[in-house]
């Protein structure tokens, strides 16, 4: 009977760790859930300014904002290399 006591007494020691342990997971995940639904939609990004097709009157002005907008995170690297191409084709 010890032996039987002890098993028993085992597995609801598990099992209780693993349903409070469950429960904090799924609380929380519940209000991770709540904050996300309640947080305000990020605004759409807004369009920049593209480099004009037309010849630039000053490339090292263009170069230098196309530079400001890349190190702001407007540009990605491929479009910043597609615009300065632009630019240096004029």
């Amino acid at each position: 009977m010890p032996g039987l006591l002890r098993g028993v007494v085992r597995t609801a020691a598990i099992a209780g760790t693993a349903t409070a342990v469950s429960n904090r997971v799924s609380r929380r995940q519940g209000e991770r859930w709540a904050a996300e639904r309640s947080a305000p939609p990020q605004p759409a990004p807004e369009a920049f300014a593209a480099v004009p097709s037309a010849p630039v009157a000053d490339p090292v002005a263009a170069m230098r904002q196309l530079g400001e907008m890349k190190s702001q995170g407007l540009l990605t690297d491929d479009e910043f290399a597609a615009m300065k191409a632009k630019i240096l084709a004029s």
